[in-house]
């Protein structure tokens, strides 16, 4: 028998390596990822109880950084994408210094819907990371055809904005 253990959680955090994943749960959540400023920092799901209102919250999932190729099981992928399976609404986190911000979101939508063509079906939401850092942004951000949103952990600009959107998706 191979038992495998996936995590069960309302929002699943999907990005590059050094997207802003870990910090994002840190700033919303009790959850204490490590946090640091290289790749694969995250290696195992990291959890996080979200609350909002009086007595409500619901868990996110921070998934470890995908990569192109990780749905033919390149850096991990398998292991990481496994994990998505198990999310209500998909949230991509994309940093603002990504200078191909539309195809690196294609690429990830890409991983996960070769992994699994079924995952189309769940609600996503597209984040802009590290708002705070100022620069000038590519065009590219342009192409998005859906509504992108504006977030930095550091600062907490646009964290309150971001749950109310995310608690109307489920």
């Amino acid at each position: 028998f191979i038992i495998e253990l996936k995590v069960l959680a309302d929002i699943g955090l999907v990005g590059l390596p050094n997207a802003g994943k870990s910090t994002l749960l840190s700033k919303i959540s009790s959850a204490k990822p490590k946090i640091a400023d290289y790749p694969f920092t995250t290696l195992d799901p990291n959890l996080g109880i979200v609350k909002y209102g009086e007595y409500n919250s619901f868990v996110m999932a921070d998934i470890p950084g995908l990569i192109e190729g990780a749905s033919q099981g390149k850096g991990l992928g398998h292991k990481f994408l496994k994990h998505i399976e198990r999310n209500k609404v998909l949230l991509y986190l994309i940093d603002s210094e990504d200078e191909t911000p539309y195809k690196t979101f294609k690429t990830l939508q890409n991983e996960i819907l070769n992994f699994n063509p079924d995952l189309s079906v769940k609600p996503k939401l597209i984040c802009r990371t590290k708002s705070d850092i100022g620069m000038d942004l590519v065009q590219e951000w342009r192409k998005f055809k859906n509504e992108v949103h504006v977030i930095s952990s550091i600062t907490g600009d646009g964290l309150d904005i971001l749950v109310s959107k995310l608690i109307k998706c489920f």
